[in-house]
Order: structure tokens, then sequence, then C-alpha cells
């Protein structure tokens, strides 16, 4: 009787484990195709990719006497910091040639770093040791906190537009 009564109770709880499955395995397939009918032409993991990408991708403007180039600023606190900068308008800087490489100007403030190693190009934007803000119209291979890049710009554009000299350079959030 004793041996009767365990074969019974270890079948009853093997069938109601495999209720349970079924069940939630059913509630994920009704779930799944709830998401494809809604969205047709979506995943829903894409639905979450694009909606990040959108959030996250933040643009600014950086004029050059009459020229007009937009950056895609990148993700650190660095540039956390710079739009807090710009948050109440736009910020002029006067910019100074370095090593035929680059144009930067001294913020007046520190803000923070993330540093890494970078082999820059023409339109990289970035910070330097914390205060010092740089566009690069040539290539260089430094420690580097990245700031953004300017879209669709080569080195001749960017040098011309740059000049030789000094030059006021005004930066805006897009």
């Amino acid at each position: 009787m004793k041996k009767l009564i365990c074969t019974m109770l270890v079948f009853t709880v093997l069938f109601m484990t495999t209720a349970c499955r079924n069940s939630k395995e059913e509630q994920n397939v009704n779930m799944e195709s709830e998401i494809s009918t809604a969205l047709p032409d979506q995943s829903a993991e894409s639905i979450g990719e694009n909606t990040k990408q959108e959030v996250t991708e933040m643009k600014m403007k950086v004029q050059v006497g009459d020229t007009v180039f937009i950056a895609t600023m990148a993700e650190n606190s660095s540039v956390d910091a710079l739009k807090e900068l710009m948050a109440d308008g736009s910020l002029t800087l006067n910019m100074s040639d370095y090593a035929g490489m680059e144009k930067n100007a001294d913020l007046g403030i520190t803000l923070p770093q993330n540093n890494e190693q970078m082999n820059t190009q023409a339109g990289d934007i970035i910070l330097y040791q914390g205060r010092t803000f740089v566009i690069y119209y040539d290539t260089n291979s430094w420690s580097l906190t990245p700031i953004g890049k300017i879209d669709n710009v080569d080195a001749e554009e960017l040098r011309e537009a740059l000049g030789s000299g000094d030059v006021k350079v005004t930066l805006s959030l897009e």
C-alpha cells in the first residue's frame, strides 16, 4: 500500500510540474505572437535598440565663421558636463592652432576625463587633460577623451574652414 501511495504521489508531482511548465510556455508564445502581430516588421529586440539609438545620439552645432558643421556627440560624463555648459546657450571659444594638426582652446574649467587611447582623424573633437577643447583636422595618436565627431567632413574642407591662424568657434546643442 505504501508503495502504491508513493507511486501515485510521484506521478501527481510530475503531472503538476509538466502542466505548470506548459502553461508558462503557452504564455510566452502568446506574448511573442502579440508583439509580432502589433509590429510585424520589427522584433522586440530591434525596437529597444532603435529607441536607445534615437535617445542617445545627441548632436552639436560647430560654427566656424559662416560655415556650420554638425557633430555627433560621444556618450560619457565629459560630454554630459559640456552639455551642461551649453544648456543656457552657445559657447564661443577662441581656438589656436597647434602642431599643424588641431585647433584648441582652454575651457576655463576642468571637466571629467574619460581618456582612451585614440588614433584621431579629421573631424574628431576631443577633450585634452579635462580643460582643453580640441578639433582635429589631421591625425594624432594619444590618450584623449572623445567628445564627438563632425559628420560628413574631410580634412581639406575642415582645414579650409578653420584657417591657418586663430579662429572663433561657436558650439551649441542641436
